[in-house]
């Protein structure tokens, strides 16, 4: 792309209601736009950034057996009263399900879908009634909308949010620990290829109303909300919120060989158990013709707050620093001339990257400075700068530098496309 065709614009200053680096990062490099609390559009950007995390859980996702869907937002609420998640309006949403609802024109309240467990266990009604039919592993990555009651900390905690959600649906507990232990490696794949695999940990915390322990995904980070206790030998962590003598035996665990540090969550998978499929009727027939009630798991990442974290790790003082296999481009190149073989050479590189199927943003403003594009280049990230001036050219080619360190250098035209 050429950047004298993006309609989006970097801005010198931060925006002055955001206090979180994420926040404050993204918008003055153009990748998203703030509505409102909580409430973010992706622009050109940030939606390549974004679609680039898609697509590397969705194919760990069908790697794992996982079928894509897409469900509706709007939700019958007969069906979540079935599980006792249907909160009244006069419940504050911090404290109970967030929930967003809406009127119907000809009467009736709906609800605007913050999670599937109830919607998908109705679905699968129609599809589950024999134990040849199990398992089964649909997900979606879909928008949520949640009423949180205090949105922040930009893109990690918003109202309305993109998620991929997957469900399991197993005969047996041993068949639901069986995908769940599969799901966590392809999580830490995820994390991995993100660009946080090094700095992510399987954490143990509350399981909530459904078992004992969930699994969360913690990347550590001095903005995290949470806190966790850490044992780097062992690869693992404790949230704070269920770190008790008692559980730290329980994991065989040493408080001497933990670390507290802050984290941000990622991601999750928790086993469900029962819950939702003998409230709502999702049943089937064993080998010996028994009714038996469908064993779930249920597996979740916000597509958004992983990108938020990852510009909250990966930044300097100039700007953002993307992971490569997640960044919008590959390749920023710059043209510092607006005539002669400077220009005709960065015409020809730009073709050429585009014709070997590189990514690349081409700077080829005529009306803006040197400088200007170099302070631009460094606040959006991309992974490779390379500049074509009357210097480089002068040099042997053309000077590239990789985002995050201060070495450049000029390497040939021909080596450039070998690199890269």
């Amino acid at each position: 792309m050429k950047q004298s065709d993006l309609f989006t614009k970097t801005r010198k200053e931060a925006p002055k209601d955001e206090v979180s680096r994420n926040a404050q990062l993204l918008t003055m490099a153009g990748f998203v736009h703030k509505e409102m609390a909580g409430v973010y559009t992706y622009l050109p950007l940030g939606l390549r950034a974004l679609r680039k995390i898609e697509n590397i859980i969705r194919e760990e996702m069908n790697a794992i057996g996982g079928q894509e869907m897409l469900m509706t937002t709007l939700q019958d609420p007969e069906l979540w009263k079935k599980t006792d998640r249907w909160v009244s309006e006069d419940v504050d949403p911090s404290t109970g399900m967030p929930w967003f609802k809406t009127e119907l024109a000809s009467g009736g309240e709906l609800g605007i879908a913050n999670t599937h467990e109830e919607a998908l266990t109705n679905i699968m009604k129609n599809h589950i009634a024999s134990y040849k039919d199990l398992p089964k592993y649909p997900y979606q990555i879909q928008n949520k909308f949640r009423n949180e009651f205090r949105a922040k900390s930009g893109l990690m905690r918003g109202r309305e949010f993109l998620m991929k959600d997957l469900y399991s649906f197993t005969r047996t507990n041993e068949e639901l620990e069986d995908f769940y232990e599969k799901c966590a490696e392809a999580y830490m794949r995820i994390f991995k290829r993100a660009g946080l695999g090094d700095i992510t940990y399987r954490t143990f915390a509350s399981g909530g109303s459904f078992s004992k322990f969930s699994d969360e995904f913690q990347t550590l980070s001095e903005a995290g909300e949470d806190t966790i206790y850490l044992d780097e030998k062992k690869n693992i962590a404790v949230n704070k919120e269920v770190y008790t003598d008692d559980i730290l035996e329980e994991l065989s665990l040493d408080k001497k060989n933990l670390k507290e540090v802050k984290a941000i969550e990622v991601g999750n998978i928790f086993r469900l158990g029962t819950k939702f499929s003998e409230a709502l009727g999702l049943t089937y027939t064993d080998d010996s013709g028994n009714e038996n009630p469908v064993v779930m798991g249920s597996y979740g990442i916000g597509l958004g707050r992983l990108m938020g974290t990852v510009v909250e790790v990966y930044n300097d003082e100039n700007g953002i620093i993307w992971p490569e296999e997640i960044a919008p481009f590959k390749v920023h190149l710059l043209s510092l001339s607006s005539e002669g073989e400077p220009k005709k050479q960065a015409d020809e590189i730009y073709e050429k990257l585009l014709a070997d199927g590189v990514e690349v943003l081409y700077d080829n403003r005529q009306d803006t400075s040197a400088g200007q594009k170099f302070a631009e280049a460094d606040l959006i990230g991309i992974p490779y700068r390379v500049v074509v001036s009357k210097k480089s050219l002068k040099s042997g080619g053309v000077e590239i530098k990789q985002r995050g360190t201060d070495d450049a250098k000029v390497i040939s035209v021909d080596e450039l496309f070998k690199t890269v």
